[in-house]
């Protein structure tokens, strides 16, 4: 079902059985975008109103988005991967399958989410070391957040930090430092805390 509101560009490729709700735009068009851009969204989403999905991002099956998600240009998304109401994926991100981003995260250009991971509501991923510096756009790096870490609500992640398998991130921590496998880490800066028993 695509609402008679939503805009679904030429270029995209929709799987089947897809909602796609009110007022969506699907494949919009960015700048100095090449002619052979295509936009690719596996079988069985359900995007909800109001999301925009720029050109050339690959999702896979079973995709969902928040209302008024916004997801940049170039992205590689995976299966079972949802996206929470307002939260902005910019581009050139890699999303692996079963990641849960939840409601007004902002996850930043080159990022890496790797399998399962869990980003908390309102957690601030960030990439610019020196902001407004004259080199910044070509110095930009992305946190790595790896298999299964969980970032609690509120956190905000420095650029270039790598987030361990399995770790926790405390709501509310700044996260200065890498974080270590099967790890609990809170506070600002955040801090080891213990070791993950199974």
């Amino acid at each position: 079902m695509i609402a008679k509101t939503s805009i679904i560009h030429p270029s995209v490729k929709l799987g089947d059985n897809a909602v796609i709700e009110d007022f969506c735009i699907i494949g919009a068009p960015f700048k100095g975008q090449p002619d052979d851009t295509v936009t690719v969204i596996g079988d069985n989403a359900i995007i909800r109103s109001h999301t925009v999905i720029y050109a050339g991002n690959v999702i896979g099956n079973n995709f969902q988005s928040g209302n008024k998600a916004n997801i940049r240009e170039c992205n590689t998304i995976g299966h079972n991967v949802s996206i929470g109401t307002l939260s902005v994926v910019e581009h050139h991100v890699a999303i692996a399958d079963n990641v849960r981003i939840h409601t007004q995260a902002f996850i930043p250009e080159f990022s890496v989410l790797e399998e399962g991971c869990w980003i908390g509501p309102q957690v601030t991923v960030t990439n610019a070391r020196f902001p407004k510096s004259p080199d910044v756009k070509n110095e930009l790096v992305g946190a790595i957040i790896l298999r299964n870490a969980k970032i609690g609500a509120g956190s905000t992640i420095l650029p270039g930090i790598t987030i361990g398998e399995n770790a926790l991130v405390g709501a509310g921590s700044v996260v200065t430092r890498d974080v270590q496998a099967d790890s609990i880490y809170a506070g600002n800066p955040a801090v080891f805390l213990r070791k993950i028993h199974y």
